[in-house]
């Protein structure tokens, strides 16, 4: 079994690890603490609403392209509000055009990833909240790399700004060009990184020129199962869907599979996700990786249809995507079919995940992990 890792759900909380964050960015602020810091500065504090607007209005990156500031303070003010937070590592692109991934580099050295999905209904992109990830999940490529550090709000942030200016190019063809979705599935435990994944929460959805104007219900939230975190959640008097990673409907393999299990047992994480539902009127997504001869047997699929039926739950399998070396595979589809067909009797609304990026490393961690071994997505020595 593997053994718990201790992280603390607060990075702010006595005795958490100090990492060395990057520079403050305007997206670590609100619009009343970017004017105050525009004044400190010596200029006036409509300024900040103009760099504002042209980061998450009009998704404008390049101080050159800022041609209503002052030539005078233009690169004085943009050194200080839009620090260059993400360094571009690789950038893949799979499915005709319509998933692109990319690696990034962080002012430390460390790898983040983030995913954009184009669909002919909506644009979503999947982002990451910590370098790594402190959960040890074995069947997960960033799991098993470890927590390096949580991500300061910006750069959880200036993730989904940059690819929703991608979808804003047109880049995405098929897909509308602006993005509408943000998903926090990507790298980390987004409820380990609360008070900052909040926050970024906060300023995806505040209207331009604050946030990026994303509508709530179009944000989701995973967890492995944080219990005091997911009740903290559903006080912030937000409407953000929670995506519970649940993997299996029994203790003795969600211990194995999802270590926190050994603080927080399924009952007591199911109880604080239907607390959640009740207290938002939002659906759970209960989020289920089908691995091969491990927890996809038909007598898991009744149990956790009977753990959920009649509640305000969505199962959502996700066949899995192998990891180099990995002793995890993915369900054999005939399987996968049944256990789909057992929920559904049970009256569990289910679905099956769409498969993307297998050819670029999709999973989270993947991309990272090939980059930290210097091989590309197909094993060949990178440059």
């Amino acid at each position: 079994m593997t053994s718990l890792p201790l992280i603390p759900v607060d990075p702010d909380a006595p005795g958490a690890r100090r990492a060395a964050m990057p520079p403050q960015h305007l997206a670590d602020l609100d619009l009343d603490g970017r004017r105050e810091l525009v004044t400190e500065l010596g200029e006036p504090a409509f300024r900040a609403r103009q760099i504002s607007t042209h980061y998450f209005g009009r998704l404008v990156r390049d101080p050159a392209l800022m041609t209503d500031l002052p030539a005078a303070s233009r690169d004085r003010l943009t050194d200080r509000l839009l620090p260059r937070l993400l360094n571009p590592v690789r950038e893949m692109a799979c499915d005709d055009g319509a998933t692109r991934k990319a690696l990034w580099r962080l002012h430390d050295g460390s790898l983040v990833e983030s995913v954009l999905m184009g669909y002919p209904d909506r644009v979503t992109v999947c982002i990451s909240s910590q370098a790594g990830c402190g959960m040890a999940c074995p069947f997960c490529a960033t799991g098993q790399a470890g927590l390096t550090r949580n991500l300061s709000t910006a750069e959880i942030v200036d993730q989904a700004v940059y690819l929703a200016g991608v979808a804003a190019s047109g880049a995405v063809a098929g897909s509308p060009p602006r993005l509408s979705h943000v998903v926090f599935m990507g790298m980390g435990e987004p409820l380990a990184n609360y008070n900052r994944v909040i926050a970024a929460v906060r300023r995806l959805v505040a209207p331009a020129p604050e946030g990026l104007g994303l509508s709530q219900r179009h944000i989701t939230v995973s967890t492995v199962g944080l219990v005091p975190a997911i009740h903290r959640l559903a006080s912030e008097d937000l409407s953000v869907t929670l995506a519970l990673s649940l993997h299996a409907p029994d203790d003795e393999l969600r211990d194995e599979l999802v270590p926190v299990n050994q603080r927080w047992r399924v009952s007591e994480v199911l109880a604080a996700a239907w607390a959640y539902a009740a207290r938002t009127g939002r659906r759970v997504s209960i989020e289920y990786a089908m691995i091969k001869d491990v927890n996809d047997q038909p007598w898991r699929a009744d149990l956790l249809g009977r753990l959920l039926a009649g509640k305000l739950a969505h199962v959502n399998l996700i066949p899995l995507n192998p990891t180099p070396g990995s002793r995890w595979d993915a369900s054999p589809k005939p399987v996968e079919r049944e256990f789909v067909r057992r929920l559904r009797d049970a009256g569990v609304s289910t679905t099956v995940r769409d498969t993307r990026g297998r050819e670029i490393d999709g999973a989270c961690g993947q991309l990272a992990a090939a980059e930290d071994r210097g091989t590309d997505p197909a094993g060949e020595m990178s440059a």
